[in-house]
């Protein structure tokens, strides 16, 4: 990913969605002749020059100090993620020789957390995903609730793959479109901390290529971290059922989060979970009884 163009498509997208009132500034005389704000009326809000403004939207000011890009957050009204995806893009870090190209198989999921894993499969759909959304590890209700990833080519193996190119994600999510656009929004913001990351990159490609929506999308520049949020499922086994997504991080694995999936104590769909989780089991005792 070219860093200067993606910065100024950010910038772009941002000042485009705000207009002049919602941004706090007078409206300047003339025509307006694209939606929302000028780049001087940025300028202004931001306490900089409409040259210096420019430069930056262009890509032509690489050493632009943390300040002014402070003062760009406030006058485009970005939110927390969208603040430090803009310095990510401003200020992009310097990573080490081969770091972010590991493949699913070479990154490790510590054997405390596929505990963790274990226990949770009593009750909890829960797997582990890395920034790419490689999906690292899942148990088997998360398997059986989504898709079995296990069975998938190592390669294959991607929570956003199964969203953006699986035929039958768009039947097992209710709101489809809502969570493809969650997931896009993701790779983004993963994208502007990894823009040196050859596989994400492929990745993207790859969606770019196949996915009719994709690109649409993409240039949208909306990132998001996926953190939590309820989804509407229609299991094609047990039928529908709401869940609350959650997404933990786990720090001492740099890149890894876990993502769980719950369902309302007393709900109808807890009760549907429940008999998810005896129909996995009694699947895995079937596929175990085979193997012997």
């Amino acid at each position: 990913m070219d860093g200067n163009s993606e910065l100024g498509g950010f910038l772009r997208s941002r000042r485009a969605r705000l207009s002049p009132q919602e941004a706090g500034a007078l409206p300047s005389g003339g025509v307006r002749r694209v939606p929302g704000l000028r780049r001087e009326e940025v300028a202004h809000l931001a306490g900089v020059s409409a040259d210096y403004y420019t430069r930056l939207e262009q890509g032509r000011h690489p050493h632009v100090s943390e300040s002014v890009l402070s003062a760009v957050a406030r006058a485009l009204c970005l939110d927390g993620v969208e603040r430090d995806y803009l310095f990510e893009l401003a200020r992009p870090r310097t990573d080490g020789p081969g770091s972010g190209v590991r493949s699913v198989s070479e990154r490790r999921v510590r054997p405390e957390v596929h505990q963790m894993l274990e226990v949770l499969d009593r009750v909890t759909p829960a797997l582990v995903v890395d920034h790419r959304k490689d999906v690292l590890a899942a148990n088997r209700l998360a398997r059986a609730l989504i898709t079995d990833f296990e069975a998938l080519p190592v390669r294959e193996r991607n929570l956003a793959r199964h969203v953006l190119l699986d035929a039958d994600a768009r039947e097992l999510y209710e709101d489809w479109e809502e969570v493809a656009q969650e997931v896009v929004a993701n790779l983004r913001l993963s994208s502007g901390r990894h823009p040196d990351d050859r596989l994400l990159n492929e990745l993207l490609g790859e969606f770019m290529a196949k996915v009719p929506e994709f690109g649409g999308w993409w240039d949208r520049h909306r990132v998001g971290q996926c953190s939590y949020g309820p989804q509407r499922f229609r299991h094609p086994v047990v039928g529908p059922l709401t869940l609350q997504h959650e997404t933990l991080a786990l720090p001492a694995d740099e890149g890894q989060t876990v993502c769980v999936y719950t369902a309302e104590p007393g709900s109808e769909s807890e009760r549907t979970l429940g008999l998810l989780a005896s129909w996995s089991m009694e699947n895995g005792a079937a596929d175990t009884a085979r193997d012997r």
